[in-house]
């Protein structure tokens, strides 16, 4: 199996398929590296290595009581960048691993970065505040929490119906998607899967994004259950100097899985631009 040791000696595990220009890919919470296989194959396929790793606390990789926030997530990113020596690397992140790109470029910056993709992403708050009018409620993460704690099974199988808008009219949800992401999630660390919900739902990402200087493309689905696209995608694109919005309309959060083709060809498109 491959791995990387962090500097705290957790196990991150990463899978690398692919040769040409690096393309390193952050998942979304509870999930793990097997959310981007679409991706993967598809632009391995177009001469691009793609690389995703397990994030701390989820998949495959280590379950350390520590360390479940934002600021390590990116630092083990930056520990898989420099063990794997990528160089002229595209950052691709969803949701909650649009946070962790976010945070990434924040704290290590951009010179080995040239382009960088925000998908559904959590970016730039999630939580209502004086400054963020727009943002969800506390007591909406409260209840995240609570459904986790009491039946964390149940609650990620019941998820996965707002997340791939299996609950919209004519939407074309297969079981075995959901049971998919049912499965990701309940490889995760109980400890890390609860810590991960205050790192995606309480930090703030804008000072991060405000230190972007390379191509960056953000992607949302303005029928998107989970993170609501007004206060993120349509925030970020106004933090983020010279973005570049592309808005799904109907699609939903998990529109990677549900439209992979769609997205797929659009990913590819910037790539080679």
């Amino acid at each position: 199996m491959s791995a990387i040791t962090t500097k705290d000696g957790t196990p991150i595990y990463y899978k690398d398929w692919g040769h040409g220009q690096p393309v390193v890919f952050s998942h979304g919470w509870p999930l793990s590296a097997d959310a981007w296989e679409g991706q993967m194959l598809f632009l391995g396929a177009h001469g691009y290595r793609c690389i995703a790793h397990d994030r701390r606390g989820h998949g495959r990789s280590g379950q350390p009581w520590d360390g479940n926030e934002m600021d390590t997530y990116a630092d083990d990113l930056a520990t898989l960048v420099k063990k794997l020596d990528l160089k002229n690397a595209i950052h691709v992140g969803h949701s909650t691993g649009g946070g962790e790109v976010a945070r990434y470029i924040g704290r290590h910056g951009t010179e080995l970065v040239t382009k960088a993709v925000l998908i559904g992403s959590v970016t730039p708050l999630m939580l209502k505040t004086a400054a963020n009018p727009g943002g969800l409620p506390l007591d909406a993460f409260e209840q995240i929490r609570a459904g986790v704690l009491a039946d964390r099974s149940q609650f990620f199988k019941d998820l996965t119906v707002p997340f791939y808008g299996a609950n919209r009219p004519n939407a074309k949800v297969s079981q075995g998607l959901r049971d998919s992401f049912w499965l990701q999630g309940m490889q995760a660390g109980f400890k890390g899967v609860i810590d991960c919900i205050k790192a995606f739902s309480e930090t703030d990402f804008t000072e991060d994004l405000k230190k972007f200087d390379v191509p960056t493309l953000i992607m949302h689905g303005d029928d998107d259950q989970i993170v609501p696209i007004g206060a993120s995608a349509m925030l970020s694109t106004k933090i983020i100097k010279g973005a570049t919005l592309k808005v799904y309309p109907g699609l939903p959060h998990g529109m990677c899985s549900t439209h992979k083709d769609q997205i797929n060809a659009d990913l590819l498109a910037f790539l080679q631009d």
